[in-house]
């Protein structure tokens, strides 16, 4: 049996290198795949990125399983192609990939079947933009319609830097361009990640991401610079809120215009102290930096979750986490999240599996050089991903790990874990 994992990322690191324990597997292909895959013995990485001659790969070499990991693949209708020629494919149509790939979209998806969400307006001319800043006022928040990597939202403090957001997005040449300006809110954010088989949901565990830069949550925001699993804020009261009030009608909205979803449903959510759920975002895929940490907690086979995904009977089975904590720690280039600073050799990676069952090392932004030499090639380099007992002890072991890697310019923040760590009981 061969399966193909679409990505070049940590999370199809992660997908993959999870994969890998089901047995009697022949091969999994990671396409394109980065330098930590092609190191895992039971991996091959697949130099294609183009969705039709991946469809062309799967059909010849009768993969099993195919898995989308990125969100950019999804929304240019690889899973439409695959399936078009019946081929089995994990992650949803071009068509319900509009939940990630529009802002607008999934904002007024949400209005329409009373989603919780901000209030929001769309712009498309930037002069109206800055007039409704300024009746608004700030903080607010600023997101770019389209794909942007989880780096197109800015959080405004002030209008100067709201202003200037808008300028920097509709500003440009850009044919288009559209924003959607929200109400600024408080809480605590959560990552809700979900299997879904067009009816069918399977919750994985909870996660909590960090996304702006620096420590203390300072700084622009980035794709995500670590991640823990469980997350202390997401308690079975506010599970079961999530799913009645945000995943259900989502899957079933999705169902009654037409475009059933399949594939991995992310929910970006803020968690009021009132106990208050609203959706801050969706994503079409499972996050990353928080698959790292979740799939290091999954026990049951992964495959066997997808396969029944797929099939449309997730209502057959069911996962099994592991109690301990899990927890991911971003290791990125210099000047990231802007434009990175990349071909920087990297020290200090262990040998292939030389952590045992608790850590693991999952690459991002790296490739091999000329010599064979690991060095960087964006912006997100690593994610050094530990299992412990809480928290703190899964905290202090990745710092360790961090410890004996380097390269010229490396930035990550050295407060992953403190949220779950200091927060009241």
């Amino acid at each position: 049996m061969k399966l193909l994992v679409i990505g070049s990322g940590g999370r199809e690191h992660a997908i993959a290198w999870c994969l890998a324990r089901t047995r009697g597997l022949q091969k999994i292909y990671v396409a394109p795949g980065n330098a930590g895959t092609c190191m895992e013995r039971e991996l091959e990485n697949l130099p294609i990125t183009d969705p039709n001659e991946l469809a062309e790969f799967a059909a010849a070499n009768k993969i099993h399983l195919t898995i989308v990991g990125p969100e950019a693949p999804l929304a240019a209708g690889i899973v439409d192609i695959f399936r078009a020629r019946g081929l089995r494919i994990f992650g949803p149509t071009k068509a319900a990939a509009q939940l990630e790939s529009s802002k607008d979209f999934a904002k007024r998806f949400m209005a329409r079947h009373n989603i919780p969400t901000a209030a929001f307006e769309t712009f498309t001319d930037a002069q109206s933009a800055h007039a409704y800043v300024d009746k608004q006022g700030a903080p607010i928040v600023i997101k770019a319609d389209g794909l942007a990597a989880g780096k197109g939202v800015v959080v405004a403090q002030t209008l100067k830097e709201a202003h200037a957001a808008i300028d920097a997005m509709l500003g440009g040449d850009t044919p288009g361009a559209r924003i959607v300006i929200e109400e600024f809110l408080d809480g605590e954010e959560a990552s809700f990640i979900v299997m879904v088989d067009g009816k069918n949901v399977l919750a994985l565990a909870s996660s909590q991401d960090h996304k702006r830069i620096g420590d203390g949550d300072t700084g622009p925001n980035t794709g995500g610079m670590g991640a823990y699993s469980p997350a202390p804020v997401v308690t079975p009261s506010i599970h079961a809120k999530i799913m009645r009030e945000v995943i259900n009608p989502t899957v079933k909205g999705m169902a009654l215009e037409g475009n059933p979803y399949v594939g991995f449903l992310y929910a970006g959510l803020m968690i009021g102290k009132d106990g208050s759920v609203k959706t801050l975002e969706f994503n079409c895929r499972m996050g990353d930096p928080e698959a790292q940490p979740i799939l290091m907690r999954l026990k049951t086979d992964f495959l066997k979750l997808l396969d029944h995904a797929v099939s449309g009977k997730l209502d057959k089975v069911e996962a099994e986490w592991d109690l301990n904590v899990a927890l991911g720690v971003v290791l990125a280039s210099a000047k990231y999240p802007g434009e990175p600073r990349t071909g920087n050799i990297i020290k200090g990676i262990p040998p292939y599996n030389s952590f045992g069952d608790d850590a693991h090392l999952f690459h991002a932004g790296t490739a091999l050089n000329k010599t064979g030499k690991t060095v960087t090639s964006g912006g997100r380099v690593l994610c050094v991903t530990t299992l412990a007992v809480n928290v703190r002890a899964a905290q202090k072991r990745a710092y360790e790990i961090i410890e004996n890697i380097s390269f010229t310019g490396m930035q990550f923040r050295r407060d992953i874990g403190n949220r779950a760590i200091n927060r009241k009981p």
